[in-house]
């Protein structure tokens, strides 16, 4: 957690980029993450030179071991101000990103993954020498060290982003991650994905639940290079699966591509694949043949729901799943042709994909029911996502291969945050329920339950968590609503006789007209 001089020492350095003339919030994120990595990479490289001075052995310099290349580390040019600095930051240190990992042989480090492809257009943009400064000393000061704490560092960073990208592209909401990944309960042998991956949200807050739940903190304790160990660690058989394959992030946006790196880096994941491509076009058949089909375990998502493709650049694949110009629906069938058999996946839609009547959309609920297992349906309330769109919304869970028997679905209310545009926290939050009834009912149904044994518990269709037998929604045209489903208890409202009604009413006329008449009589 993040302590409250940590938020404000960011908060006071964000109030300084803005003052200093840097207003686009996407702007001040990338220019305070690159600080943080110059940073890191220093810190990365201190850990690697104790290894190599205790084993004697040679290792892979992030940093040339030359008097202008050890210039390049944090520690050799925070002291530097003013012009000085600024100079050496612009033509030396960003230009140094591009080259990262890179050794003398034309070979690249893996661990570094793609950071460096994506850092050829890194950019000093902080002009103001007092700004520069101040956030040269505030990220100096930050406890990167604590692998908790810089990643919550970084998730409070993109927190600040407010702004609603052209192509219906905005940030979704830290809990409703949280929330979604632990209805999926990914396992760290899995190969997970998000292919619209925008800031990497989903990919790095399924590792911080990997380390919650697969490390035991009753016994931290970091070793003589300063790195962090949990007693009961179920994670380290894992490690160079985790950093090297475990994750994968898709997207068309250099800006978000460079940030997704840093935000996995900064959660103590070097080489995750964070790449570029635009996950519907065709191109994605050439360039990542193998991952475009049955490849992925895990798939979250929470795909732009706004705008129409170009049909021609469309992966013809998926097209033969459902042929519309529509990217919610073009993303679902995307996902399913990309998950391997019996992989699952949890994704955002808009709520025209659950009971919209055009064919394609008919076409797509039928493919998930007869042909995949829909397994359960989260209906979110509409403001879930504002400011920055009041479109209604669903989580649709879903396992690839097999058909559908029957749909959980639950009427979520209330997320814990009012839902207008301030989302200001209250009581009020359904999720822990949901997630509760989510796993009863994977319980029972992981245990072959009885259909009778299952309605049992989640036959009432007048609560917010109930069953639906997919013969029912076939005979709906699929439509996968709640409201088709979910049952109204109207409660009878008792009224007083009218002539009761009418004698009170006669009596409060006497009343005012008394009052009417004392008043006649003062004027």
């Amino acid at each position: 957690m993040l302590t409250g001089q940590i938020r404000n020492d960011i908060d006071k350095l964000w109030e300084k980029f803005w003052t200093g003339g840097i207003t686009n919030p996407l702007t001040v994120i990338e220019q305070i993450s690159y600080l943080m990595f110059a940073r890191m990479l220093d810190m990365q490289e201190e850990v690697a030179e104790r290894k190599a001075a205790r084993t004697k052995k040679e290792f892979d310099r992030l940093f040339p071991n030359t008097s202008e290349g050890q210039l390049l580390r944090w520690k050799n040019f925070k002291q530097k101000s003013g012009k000085e600095l600024h100079k050496h930051l612009k033509d030396n240190v960003f230009p140094h990103f591009a080259k990262l990992g890179q050794k003398e042989d034309g070979t690249v480090i893996e661990a570094l993954g793609h950071i460096s492809e994506y850092m050829q257009d890194a950019d000093l943009e902080i002009k103001n020498e007092s700004v520069l400064a101040t956030a040269v000393d505030m990220v100096d000061k930050l406890p990167l060290t604590q692998s908790d704490v810089k990643g919550d560092i970084y998730e409070y960073l993109l927190s600040k982003l407010t702004t609603a990208g052209i192509n219906g592209q905005f940030r979704t909401p830290r809990h409703i991650i949280d929330a979604m990944v632990e209805l999926i309960d990914p396992q760290p042998s899995d190969v997970i994905c998000d292919p619209a991956c925008g800031t990497a949200g989903f990919l790095a807050r399924t590792m911080e639940y990997l380390n919650r739940i697969h490390s035991s903190e009753a016994g931290i304790f970091e070793d003589e290079e300063g790195n962090k160990h949990y007693t009961g660690d179920l994670l380290e058989p894992y490690r160079d699966h985790i950093n090297t394959q475990m994750f994968w992030g898709f997207d068309f946006d250099t800006t978000m591509l460079r940030i997704s790196s840093m935000n996995m880096a900064l959660h103590g994941v070097n080489g995750a694949n964070i790449l570029y491509q635009d996950s519907l076009s065709k191109s994605i058949k050439e360039h990542y043949p193998q991952q475009e089909e049955n490849f992925f375990d895990v798939i979250l998502a929470n795909p732009p729901f706004k705008g129409s493709l170009d049909e021609t650049n469309t992966n013809p694949d998926v097209l033969g799943l459902v042929k519309t110009k529509k990217t919610e629906l073009l993303f679902v069938a995307h996902i399913l042709r990309a998950l391997k058999l019996g992989g699952r996946a949890a994704v955002i839609v808009p709520d025209g994909v659950l009971f919209g009547s055009s064919k394609a959309h008919q076409q797509l609920r039928k493919e998930l029911i007869e042909n995949n297992q829909l397994e359960g349906i989260v209906s979110l309330p509409s403001g879930v996502f504002k400011p920055y769109a009041g479109v209604s919304t669903a989580i649709l869970m879903f396992t690839k291969g097999g058909s559908t028997e029957s749909v959980w679905f639950y009427d979520l209310q209330a997320d814990g945050y009012s839902l207008d545009d301030k989302r200001s926290e209250i009581k009020d939050n359904d999720l822990p329920d949901a997630i509760a009834q989510w796993k009863q009912y994977r319980k029972l149904v992981e245990a072959n339950a009885t259909q009778k044994k299952i309605d049992k518990v989640f036959g009432d269709k007048t609560k917010k968590a109930f069953v639906v037998d997919a013969k029912e929604i076939s005979g709906n045209k699929f439509d996968l609503s709640i409201n088709r489903y979910k049952e109204v208890v109207y409660e009878e409202e008792q009224y007083e006789p009218p002539k009761k009604i009418l004698k009170r009413m006669k009596a409060l006329e006497q009343e005012i007209l008394k009052e009417m008449n004392e008043l006649e009589g003062m004027l």
